[in-house]
């Protein structure tokens, strides 16, 4: 199978996999998702998200994992559009510790479409996953209006 990008974002290409009608990986760069119903789905979505006139993602996620990557991955879709959280709010709310919830955005298969930049540190930023790190988690939350958070 040819690796394919999807859109060309601001943060770079996208590419995704998926498995079972359903995305399971967004990737920074070429993913096996070619053509079809949900990558034609996956590329509007992208494109009107970027665009600033989608909040909420609908394609299909494959949300996969521990009992406790289920659970975590299920809290970050929760996150409205344009708030975050500190990764103490989904700790306390998983019962587990920070630590655990930063190693767990870090990991995040799916980040855009499953909002880990929307996890903060109480003294920061925090980490992410994009090409440029932190610089795209801050483009993110500035184009979903959040950006005056981090003033």
């Amino acid at each position: 199978m040819t690796a394919t990008i999807l859109h060309d974002s601001p943060l770079g290409p996208l590419g995704a996999d998926a498995k079972d009608g359903c995305i399971t990986r967004l990737r920074w760069g070429p993913g096996t998702l070619t053509e079809g119903a949900l990558a034609d789905l996956l590329r509007t979505e992208l494109a009107a998200y970027f665009a600033g006139r989608l909040t909420a993602f609908t394609v299909p996620l494959a949300i996969t994992g521990s009992a406790f990557q289920r659970a975590f991955l299920t809290a970050l879709t929760r996150i409205p559009y344009g708030q975050t959280r500190t990764y103490g709010d989904l700790a306390a709310g998983l019962a587990v510790s920070a630590q655990a919830i930063g190693q767990a955005c870090g990991a995040n298969p799916i980040p855009v479409l499953i909002p880990c930049h929307r996890v903060l540190g109480a003294q920061g930023l925090g980490g992410f996953s994009g090409p440029r790190g932190v610089e795209d988690k801050v483009a993110l939350l500035r184009l979903e209006g959040a950006a005056g958070l981090l003033i």
